[in-house]
């Protein structure tokens, strides 16, 4: 059993015979480059941001988020249990990985900020800041 070759890998070999070599040599770059983040949507909802990042396979143990001076970071440190870390795998396409992604809202509010994971999906409702006046009216004596 450990010497099983999945059919995609055997396909790959068999049809791309003359190139084999190069692609193995940029197969960790071209691992290194899809795990390296998460896809992000930032929503502007008129009173509030709303901020959906995809993380399958997540846990909300293993998510950080924080607002600092207007600028929202989400980051993720996926690591392997290790009842995972004790299986005989034959193929194993998961990998442990971090990535961090901000963006920055220049209205954020410091206070209301809500966050569900739901689905393998991260939701973070930031409210915005009410807008104030920044001219003063002064009354001639």
């Amino acid at each position: 059993m450990a010497s099983m070759i999945p059919y995609s890998n055997f396909d790959r070999m068999l049809h791309s015979w003359p190139f084999d070599a190069a692609d193995d040599f940029f197969a960790p770059l071209a691992r290194v480059t899809s795990d390296a983040g998460f896809k992000m949507d930032v929503e502007d909802t008129g009173d509030a941001y709303v901020v959906s990042a995809e993380l399958p396979g997540v846990t909300k143990d293993q998510i950080d988020v924080e607002l600092n001076e207007g600028r929202l970071s989400i980051s993720v440190d996926k690591k392997e249990s290790d009842e995972e870390k004790n299986k005989n795998y034959l193929q194993k396409e998961t990998s442990e990985w971090q990535a961090t992604r901000g963006v920055y809202l220049k209205d954020a509010a410091r206070e209301g900020l809500s966050a569900k994971l739901e689905g393998g999906v991260l939701k973070v409702n930031v409210p915005k800041v009410q807008k104030q006046s920044n001219v003063t009216k002064v009354v001639i004596d």
